[in-house]
């Protein structure tokens, strides 16, 4: 493995933006400093004062393996985040078979290695008959404990009450939750099936999957966790009534230590998209919980900056372009996000809603904290030399470009005012701003619990 000197960056990290030179040896960040000198054999790379930032580490993906290949596996998916200047992902359960237990979890570890661009974790997930399995994880294993308490992708629907219980009472590691009150949204289908047909419009979809919905089962979620005091994470909110439900503050105290027992996480699309955006997306941005109304975007966007959200992550969860082409009842739910997930949060720093410090914090510290990543998410002397460089030069968004197996975004024909130039995952260049370079460097991530 070449040393590299990366000089005259402008570093964001823990809050401030740092110009200095930053040295990659044996993978891991070994000085941070201004005036480096290069050594015999060291590959030096000219910052010219671009943004050097963590690679964000994404906690909420859907890369599709095992059973679902056609659409998306873990090499394509982690190829198109090391592109957007992710470095590390955490996998979602809901895969076929879904991961429900010990084996089917060591099983995708076994696949990422030697294939997955990015560092890599997957959650374990909870069913209505695992609480066995949740019981047994060993947290060195897992980042947390996936509950669906809505029914999205798969048959991973957790709706017995006696079980909802046990899992959030004996759960080892972190529960992240997808909360929508699935009885809630069945009524709300029916009516508009007796209205439409199978000709439900697209932009029924936030009308269908109610903030209704959102709300009752996020309550539910959060009396859990109060009873039982676990630490829950909940998903891509989507409304901006649920945010009131959630503490304002820091996520970690001055020492660093976690100090919310309940965190919340929005996502770039949410941000990004809403109501009207259906009329010309339709199902390319049909996702669940729903893309919802312009007064819940500019609420959420706001709750970023008020540290009322603590991460930001993607949901990146792809389909083919046919698939998505099909009727309201037969088009799946999901986008494709992860290779400008980075470019799209940072348009919301050049539009005035946060500042850069404030996408590192949220989409690469915070998720380290939350999980307790090991020795990753910040640029500290020591740690894992997981980077991302950051220009902010314009660029459109074409389908050509784009590195996900379906093919296509729904940010095809948008304009970033930023892009990833430089990608850098445990010391070794893995996108070089316009290609893949090297071999997949990904590792397993480690929870230091």
């Amino acid at each position: 493995m070449t040393d590299t000197l990366i000089v005259n960056a402008r570093l964001v990290n823990e809050g401030t933006i740092t110009e200095a030179d930053l040295r990659i040896s044996d993978g891991r960040i070994a000085r941070i400093a201004s005036g480096l000198s290069a050594r015999n054999g060291e590959h030096v790379v000219d910052a010219a004062g671009r943004w050097l930032m963590p690679g964000m580490i994404d906690d909420q993906v859907h890369f599709r393996e095992p059973g679902l290949e056609y659409k998306a596996d873990i090499a394509s998916e982690s190829a198109a985040a090391v592109a957007g200047g992710l470095t590390s992902f955490m996998d979602m359960p809901n895969t076929s078979p879904p991961t429900l237990d010990a084996g089917a979890l060591a099983d995708k570890y076994a696949r990422a290695a030697g294939r997955a661009h990015a560092n890599f974790g997957f959650y374990l997930g909870a069913s209505n008959d695992n609480l066995d399995a949740v019981r047994r994880l060993d947290p060195a294993t897992a980042p947390g404990i996936k509950v669906f308490m809505g029914a999205s992708t798969g048959n991973m629907l957790v709706d017995n009450p006696e079980t909802l219980d046990g899992i959030f009472r004996e759960t080892p590691v972190p529960i992240i939750t997808h909360c929508e009150d699935t009885p809630t949204i069945d009524a709300l289908l029916a009516e508009f099936r007796a209205k439409y047909g199978d000709g439900i419009p697209a932009e029924c979809h936030p009308d269908i999957r109610s903030r209704e919905a959102c709300i009752k089962s996020t309550r539910l979620a959060l009396e859990l966790a109060r009873r039982h005091d676990t630490r829950l994470h909940v998903l891509h909110i989507s409304t901006a009534d649920e945010l009131a439900l959630f503490e304002r503050g820091p996520l970690v105290d001055a020492d660093g230590r976690v100090r919310k027992r309940i965190t919340a996480e929005t996502c770039v699309h949410f941000l990004h998209f809403a109501r009207p955006d259906y009329a010309r997306l339709g199902h390319q941005i049909k996702c669940n919980p729903a893309i919802k109304d312009v007064a819940d975007r500019d609420a959420l966007r706001r709750a970023i900056a008020d540290d009322v959200i603590d991460v930001l992550a993607t949901d990146h969860a792809p389909h083919t372009w046919d698939e998505k082409q099909q009727t309201y009842l037969r088009a799946p739910s999901g986008l494709p996000l992860v290779q400008f997930a980075l470019s799209a949060a940072l348009e919301r720093v050049h539009e005035g809603h946060f500042d850069i410090a404030t996408v590192v914090r949220k989409f690469a510290h915070a998720p380290a904290q939350l999980f307790d990543v090991r020795e990753r998410g910040f640029l500290r002397e020591g740690y894992w030399a997981d980077l991302v460089m950051v220009e902010d030069t314009p660029f459109q968004v074409r389908r050509e470009q784009v590195l996900s197996k379906c093919g296509w975004s729904p940010f095809e024909g948008t304009t970033f005012r930023s892009r990833v130039v430089s990608t850098w995952v445990n010391g070794t260049l893995a996108w070089d701003g316009a290609q893949l370079s090297g071999a997949p460097a990904g590792q397993r991530l480690e929870f230091a619990r």
